[in-house]
């Protein structure tokens, strides 16, 4: 480590198993020491994510069902994490805004200091490999006043946003990003957004807007004016059928991540060689599909979870350039997560809410 003085001990959420709210245990551990190869962060802001309370419910499950809600069901579902069994009691948190304040064994003292996000989605064998590690999934999070992470997956950034400002991007816009990368979105197309207020939706609203696309949102009647301002050109009310606005073979890619019962529709407006890619499923992952859709149309269908080489690295560029915005929908102590996630759940704000751990 670096000759900096860090604590010994540091506040943090422990989620201790599976089941509700009472998992989420606000205590006193250990500040991890960084080993060769990382770099141990002070954390400055930690995003909420949907996969956070999924993580703890064990709603990635194959027995899993239904939508993602919170329950207090805390039934055994060994296969209920990202990549299978979850490593209870550990601390989550998957969006990290942090400064650098020591590092392992021979690690560059330039980094030192400075303002980074972390690469959530990590690639341990290489991009020629699909395995993935997922901060706050597979290993301790950001939930937390210090994390320790690989050195290569932190990228400083240059720019004037606060620290919840910056903690709003690496899930959501990573996920958004990946999913318009490696559905080729190109300059003038027309792209669906189900979900367009989400966390993200709407950072698929204003990542297809800068590839110069034709960006229609599905959000809330209560949401449409909101939506409309981070870049939607046309909405479709929730309660809307998207066939009956919008007419059959009507756009080129669908970006979904809410599933259930609206699937269908959504190959529907789909244009011949259309493209549907998926990285989530709020409403419901297990869907009808009509095979016929998707095989005389000549339909493209993409699941998406690891991210490409190229997705962070253009994220960051986005921000310094200033191609894109921040949405932050508000901030909570670290203490506060219940009420944080709690609010979460309703889905009443547009962006992301943040925790701001204690300094």
């Amino acid at each position: 480590m670096s000759a900096l003085t860090i604590p010994d001990a540091m506040m943090a959420v422990v989620t201790t198993g599976l089941g509700g709210f009472d998992k989420l245990d606000y205590r006193e551990v250990p500040v991890p020491s960084p080993g060769q190869g990382e770099v141990l962060l002070r954390v400055l802001a930690a995003g909420i994510n949907n996969t956070e309370i999924n993580t703890r419910l064990g709603w990635y499950s194959s027995s899993v069902t239904g939508g993602t809600a919170e329950t207090d069901d805390s039934g055994t579902r060994p296969d209920g994490g990202w990549n299978a069994a979850t490593p209870f009691p550990f601390i989550q948190g998957t969006d990290c805004c942090g400064e650098v304040v020591a590092l392992g064994a021979g690690g560059d003292s330039g980094l030192l200091g400075l303002r980074v996000l972390v690469r959530a989605c990590m690639r341990p064998e290489g991009f020629g490999s699909p395995r993935t590690e997922w901060l706050g999934s597979d290993f301790d999070g950001a939930f937390a006043q210090y994390v320790k992470v690989p050195a290569a997956e932190v990228f400083p950034v240059n720019c004037d946003w606060t620290d919840a400002e910056l903690a709003t991007i690496p899930c959501a816009y990573g996920t958004a990003e990946n999913m318009l990368h490696r559905a080729g979105l190109r300059d003038g197309e027309r792209v669906l957004i189900p979900g367009a207020s989400g966390g993200v939706g709407s950072a698929a609203v204003q990542l297809a807007k800068r590839r110069g696309a034709h960006v229609i949102g599905i959000t809330s009647a209560a949401k449409a004016d909101a939506v409309r301002a981070v870049g939607v050109d046309q909405v479709i009310d929730r309660a809307a059928d998207p066939v009956a606005v919008l007419g059959e073979e009507s756009v080129d890619l669908v970006v979904d991540n809410v599933g259930g019962p609206g699937f269908g529709a959504m190959l529907r407006v789909l244009r011949r060689r259309g493209r549907y890619v998926t990285s989530g499923a709020i409403a419901g992952p297990v869907v009808d599909l009509d095979l016929r859709q998707m095989y005389l149309k000549d339909l493209t269908l993409l699941g998406t979870t690891g991210w490409d080489e190229p997705v962070f690295p253009n994220l960051v560029s986005y921000i310094e350039r200033g191609e894109i915005r921040p949405l932050l929908a508000g901030t909570y102590p670290l203490s506060q997560i219940v009420a944080a996630q709690k609010d979460f759940m309703e889905k009443r704000h547009l962006g992301k809410l943040v925790l701001i751990p204690p300094e």
